[in-house]
């Protein structure tokens, strides 16, 4: 994981400086990664929750499009190649406060019902990803309460 990252982000950085935020840009891909797990969550990629994802690591880590895509696709291979969540959860952990934490969660509930509802196999992901990332069940309910809010009926495009 750590050569693609190196790899990707030398290309768009200074080497000095991509070399000493290693940390910085595997946090970036672990979450992306996540996002990229609940795009895949119903077994049904679906565009309208591909440009979610793409969307929410924008915004997270205020990247212009070309890179959002680069990360987005090596956070693909990171989840074919992938054995388990922890290996991203635990990164996230490590480098994100509580409402960092919680951000994810969101983030994740806003990919989840991108395309106007939630699967069962989504909403289990999230809630495994909330307990792997120490989130309370009141975050993990009202993150999703304010999706939820924030949709208004839109359904899927």
């Amino acid at each position: 994981m750590i050569d693609a990252i190196r790899t990707f982000f030398t290309s768009h950085l200074d080497p000095k400086q991509a070399a000493d935020d290693d940390e910085e840009h595997s946090l970036k891909l672990a979450t992306a990664a996540l996002l990229v797990e609940m795009t895949q969550a119903d077994f049904k990629e679906r565009e309208s929750q591909t440009r979610a994802a793409a969307e929410s690591v924008r915004r997270l880590f205020d990247l212009p499009a070309d890179e959002v895509d680069t990360l987005l696709e090596l956070a693909r291979e990171e989840v074919r190649e992938g054995v388990s969540l922890h290996q991203f959860t635990s990164l996230i952990n490590k480098a994100f406060d509580r409402p960092s934490k919680e951000r994810v969660i969101e983030m994740l509930w806003r990919v989840a019902y991108a395309n106007g509802h939630k699967d069962k196999h989504e909403e289990y992901l999230v809630r495994k990803i909330a307990d792997l990332l120490y989130v309370p069940h009141s975050v993990f309910i009202r993150m999703r309460h304010r999706v939820e809010e924030s949709l208004d009926g839109e359904t899927d495009r």
